[in-house]
């Protein structure tokens, strides 16, 4: 089998169509996840909080700061060594919203599939299967 008529059949196989397929809308719910944290979470956590928090600009200045530039854009824009501890916990909100959605996904679909599966009938054991049962259970009450 030739290099380009193995990586055909990798290429056109359904698990390798499916990948693509979930990457692509893996891609686009990644932005859904985005604004719903960045549009909806948290100006509601900066509202109940008091309305003074906005993650986005929280940072702690690692460097020297002469000028004393007080907005994140400024210091990183002046190479300024800044801890921006802010942007990390929205990535990480983000994050964990994406992962709790897909979990619950996962599970909504491992219970459809249970429910779809049909029940496993006991079956009775063939005539020469149990006739040789029968002969092993009578072997083992006789005393030799």
């Amino acid at each position: 089998m030739s290099l380009a008529s193995e990586f055909k059949e990798f290429a056109l196989k359904g698990n390798m169509m499916d990948l693509a397929v979930g990457v692509i809308v893996g891609g686009a719910f990644s932005k859904i996840i985005d604004s719903l944290v960045g549009d909806i979470i948290m100006p509601l956590i900066s509202f109940i909080l008091g309305g003074k928090l906005d993650f986005s600009k929280m940072y702690a200045v690692l460097g020297e700061n002469p000028n004393h530039l007080t907005t994140l854009e400024a210091l990183k824009k002046a190479d300024i060594p800044v801890l921006a501890f802010g942007n990390f916990l929205t990535i990480l909100l983000n994050f964990l919203l994406l992962a709790f959605v897909v979990f619950m996904l996962v599970k909504a679909m491992n219970k459809m599939r249970r429910a779809q599966a049909p029940a496993v009938e006991a079956t009775a054991d063939p005539a020469d299967i149990a006739l040789l049962k029968e002969i092993r259970d009578e072997l083992r009450t006789r005393k030799v």
